[in-house]
């Protein structure tokens, strides 16, 4: 009986009293928000590296077709048109390419905002803002918060970057 008291005891002691479970799924509910945020801002920093290496092949290539532009008609051998019509192929490809990552940036921000609508909704039904609601997460504007309210998914130097290629380094658009 005594060693029944213990294990008892020690499996109450693992968990501090104090908390509730909704206490712990608030707690739960925070730590997925932010790992979310983590996600969403690697997939930001991912597609900005996207960007970034397209806008700069495509300005590596636009100096070599600016290289075999300058020269004159009837001075081009037949290699420099050939690779003329070649980089012009290339650059059109970069930038469909580029095109489509901007598309798709926009759709994952479009289903980023869903998904927030959805947190929210699931939120305030979990945690209804009633006063002194116990267990509610602490902070739970900042869970609740409309996606209009939120900081965008992509910083401001990160949507210049995917519409503008690159502002001065590449003037493709």
């Amino acid at each position: 009986m005594d060693a029944a008291n213990k294990k008892s005891e020690d499996v109450i002691s693992m968990a501090d009293s104090s908390f509730t479970l909704e206490d712990i799924e608030g707690e739960l509910l925070k730590i997925e928000r932010i790992r979310n945020i983590l996600v969403r801002r690697e997939s930001e920093l991912r597609y900005m590296i996207d960007d970034i290496e397209l806008c700069e092949e495509i300005t590596r290539l636009k100096r070599e077709l600016q290289g075999l532009v300058s020269i004159p008609d009837g001075d081009k051998t037949k290699e420099d048109g050939e690779r003329e019509e070649e980089l012009l192929r290339r650059i059109n490809k970069l930038v469909e390419t580029r095109d489509f990552l901007v598309d798709d940036v926009d759709f994952e921000r479009l289903r980023e905002r869903e998904e927030d609508v959805e947190m929210a909704t699931f939120l305030k039904s979990k945690y209804p803002k009633t006063p002194g609601t116990k267990g509610a997460p602490r902070d739970r504007k900042a869970l609740s918060r409309s996606p209009h309210s939120s900081p965008p998914l992509i910083t401001k130097t990160g949507l210049t970057l995917l519409k503008d290629c690159c502002g001065v380094t590449c003037s493709v658009m």
